[in-house]
């Protein structure tokens, strides 16, 4: 018994002289201690989740950083090693990458829930203005993230980045020669972005997490919306108190073990996904000459490149410049424009309405940025045989050239090759020999020229299997 006792004595001990020199029991004590009402249940657990996903990127990223060489002539072979050759590389890269998936994911269903509940009225308005910036520096942490990779798509989706930028008046060259480090892509940018993602929105995040926490533990969690009882500023504190000292339960353990074991779902989830499909591929070593790249972001963002994608020329300026700045900008005035009344959704059915259409909005956009038929298929199937419908003379050579000089990256024939461009398989019926032969040796909307490219031989050829398109 006194073997058992032993260990417990020398812990209290420990425990008692390491909280008298720091005063750990009087900072966390507190904290743990505080009430929360009692129906603040399952749908409170996605902020701590988001915190939870954080840690993870923050863990993840340390050990990343450690091996990962932020040098434009180093950083692609630097991965290369972490991912291939370094132990548990191809995880903790895996893990970093989930764990920003889950990041933006829970990000946005927290920020939902707290909408659809009215929890950004009074006296929580600065909790939502500090939760909208967390939003932010999310995204801008999954963008820089994706420079780090170093690869053909990473440098060219900064570009697009740079140029949309550029657009803004004023100081968009500014802008754009900030995002660069200058007037072109290379080490300069690297180092840039490098710093941003470790060091500055990391601590930025930091910031304001600790707000957050800070503003939670001020003004109290939200209690559960309820119909018929409208939030009124001059009222509301001296009732919230009362709420907590007649039902109040203390956050630890009653309501933090919902929060503990969503996050270590989470945790297990990121880890999860990591060992079972691994990181992101890396995308050929970076070439600024090549320009015939279709960056795409990562998932949580394709629904932005759809936007852009699909954006008539005549209206890509006010899109790319206003849309952003008016979605954030109404985001920071929801609790500046409405700070009272009813809270509960089914006195709200324009704010159910809003989530409602911002989710379908959202995924149906996505669907079409994985689909992106607006992109060369850079790696289309040769037409088989029974399409060509020769096996030799002009039209089979035709139909060679036609997948060896790119044309069925961008044109389909009979469900084979790209969608960027006109579907051809009928192209016979639609044009003559001489308007193919002028369209191909002079280009088009979004057409290269090919007279500086093709034989008169090869022209023929092409053109004989256009031909037989009908």
């Amino acid at each position: 018994m006194k073997g058992n006792l032993l260990p417990r004595v020398w812990f209290q001990r420990l425990w008692s002289i390491a909280d008298d020199r720091m005063g750990i029991s009087a900072l966390v004590g507190p904290i743990l201690r505080h009430p929360v009402p009692p129906d603040a249940k399952w749908a409170y657990v996605f902020g701590s989740a988001t915190l939870t996903a954080f840690l993870v990127q923050v863990i993840t990223g340390i050990g990343l950083a450690t091996t990962y060489v932020s040098s434009a002539g180093e950083a692609y072979q630097s991965l290369q090693f972490i991912t291939n050759e370094a132990w548990f590389g191809n995880l903790l890269r895996g893990m970093h990458f989930y764990g920003a998936s889950a990041m933006v994911l829970l990000v946005g269903i927290h920020a939902a829930r707290t909408f659809l509940h009215g929890a950004y009225k009074f006296p929580r308005e600065i909790n939502w203005l500090s939760g909208v910036g967390l939003l932010g520096l999310t995204l801008v942490m999954g963008f820089t993230g994706q420079l780090l990779r170093w690869d053909q798509n990473a440098i060219w989706s900064v570009v697009v980045g740079a140029e949309q930028a550029a657009r803004a008046p004023w100081v968009g060259n500014a802008l754009a020669r900030f995002l660069l480090a200058g007037e072109t892509i290379g080490g300069a940018t690297l180092s840039r972005f490098f710093a941003f993602h470790v060091f500055f929105v990391p601590a930025l995040i930091f910031a304001l997490v600790g707000l957050h926490l800070q503003l939670v533990l001020h003004n109290g969690i939200s209690e559960m919306p309820r119909a018929g009882q409208p939030v009124d500023p001059q009222t509301y504190r001296a009732w919230y108190q009362r709420l907590l000292a007649q039902e109040g339960v203390p956050f630890w353990p009653d309501a933090a073990w919902r929060d503990i074991l969503f996050g270590a779902a989470v945790v297990v989830a990121i880890v999860l996904c990591a060992a079972i499909f691994g990181p992101p591929p890396l995308d050929k070593a970076p070439d600024p000459s090549v320009v015939s790249a279709y960056p795409r972001p990562d998932w949580y963002l394709l629904w932005y490149f759809a936007v852009l994608a699909l954006t008539p020329p005549a209206l890509e300026n006010w899109v790319i410049l206003l849309a952003p700045v008016l979605g954030f900008a109404l985001l920071l005035a929801i609790p500046l424009l409405s700070n009272r009344g009813e809270r509960a959704p089914s006195r709200r059915p324009w704010a159910v309405g809003t989530v409602g259409f911002v989710a379908v909005m959202i995924g149906t956009l996505w669907v079409a940025g994985v689909q992106a038929h607006w992109s060369p298929d850079f790696h289309p199937n040769p037409l088989p045989p029974a399409i060509v419908g020769k096996e030799q003379g002009p039209i089979a050579a035709g139909a060679q050239l036609f997948h060896e000089r790119g044309c069925q990256n961008c044109h389909q024939i009979s469900g084979y090759g790209g969608q960027r461009g006109p579907n051809l398989t009928t192209v016979g019926d639609r044009l003559n020999r001489d308007q193919l032969t002028i369209r191909i040796l002079n280009g088009g909307t979004n057409m290269p020229p090919f007279a500086d490219v093709l034989t008169p031989d090869e022209v023929t050829e092409l053109v004989a299997f256009l031909q037989s398109r009908q």
